[in-house]
């Protein structure tokens, strides 16, 4: 008789793609299957992304056997850093930081260290040369965004901007939207706002409202981070500006998909990665320290421009069907290993 785990593991193992090893061929500690405990500390999780980002750190885990603890902080700064440690006090042997403020994670990370366990972090900052930093690429995402904004509506428009400083994914953005500014002297930012208090949406649908009443004139509004972008369409619809105002984004899920295909929506580009390919992603450079081997120290996920009228034109109404129809989108070929089982596609 075997274990309901291990029965588990093993199916799993066998649905893999052809040529993938299987446990037993796998280095050590990966070849003792559930020996392996590992915790997901994150400081942000409301909203689509977050949700399509855990169930990719869970299916890899589950490709690998590995035992998978997840502690959410929800925005608490102080109680992340408390979770790090009561990670450390559980004996994992491997830690994935998502998100959070360098100031608070910094030391709290440096003990995970000192302890002897290996940790990368995906979207923070924890200035520490031992923890490869996982990100989707942020410049390039606002980037492709912008230069899709540019195509649009030509180098002279009038912006409103989203932006909450602090957030290592959204300053790396700021960076890239500053350039943008300065690159095109015809391009006007009049408003600046944002916020993280849940329900992120709605809080922003809130400022927007603002925003917008105190500046008709806004025809671009640059939101990257689609809860950012999806309070900013709340807004923009209930003004009837949908017409006026053109959208652009980060990141992308299946209720993006849908908001940006209504019709006459205002949401006309995102550029993204698969939140559950970067999920996986930090899950195996994780794996890659534990078995003794270096992912880099920016483990990089290239993104994807997404634009309205790409999905209106191959009928793509959520994010199976993007990755279906845009394989790039559907896996990284990022710290992929010969030994390294993926999750069943």
């Amino acid at each position: 008789m075997i274990s309901r785990r291990v029965f588990t593991i093993l199916m799993g193992a066998a649905a893999m793609l052809p040529g993938l090893a299987l446990a037993a061929d796998m280095p050590a500690p990966f070849d003792n299957p559930g020996a392996v405990k590992i915790a997901l500390v994150r400081y942000l999780s409301t909203g689509d992304f977050f949700q399509a980002y855990l169930s990719g750190v869970e299916k890899q885990s589950a490709a690998i056997g590995v035992d998978l603890r997840v502690f959410d902080s929800r925005q608490d700064a102080a109680l992340q850093a408390d979770m790090v440690d009561q990670a450390i006090a559980l004996g994992v042997q491997g830690i994935i930081v998502q998100h959070g403020l360098t100031e608070s994670m910094q030391a709290a990370v440096q003990r995970a260290v000192d302890a002897g366990i290996k940790v990368v972090a995906f979207d923070v900052n924890v200035e520490n040369p031992a923890v490869p930093q996982v990100e989707q690429s942020d410049r390039d995402l606002a980037r492709l965004a912008l230069e899709q904004a540019v195509v649009d509506n030509g180098e002279a428009w009038t912006a409103g901007y989203v932006y909450v400083p602090g957030i290592a994914p959204l300053d790396r953005r700021d960076e890239t939207w500053k350039e943008v500014k300065a690159k095109y002297a015809g391009i006007n930012q009049v408003a600046e706002f944002g916020t993280l208090d849940n329900p992120i949406a709605n809080s922003v649908a809130n400022q927007a409202r603002s925003v917008l009443s105190a500046n008709p004139n806004i025809t671009v509004m640059f939101a990257p981070y689609d809860e950012f972008a999806k309070g900013v369409k709340i807004a923009v619809d209930e003004a009837g500006m949908s017409g006026q105002v053109s959208i652009y984004s980060a990141d992308v899920s299946t209720s993006d998909i849908a908001a940006m295909r209504e019709a006459g929506s205002a949401w006309k580009a995102t550029a993204a990665t698969n939140p559950a390919v970067v999920g996986e992603v930090s899950v195996r450079a994780l794996a890659m320290l534990l078995a003794g081997e270096d992912p880099g120290h920016n483990v990089i996920v290239p993104p994807t421009l997404i634009t309205q009228a790409m999905l209106t034109e191959l009928d793509i109404k959520s994010m199976e069907e993007l990755g279906a129809k845009l394989p790039a989108f559907a896996h990284a070929d990022v710290a992929v290993p010969a030994w390294m089982p993926l999750p069943a596609r």
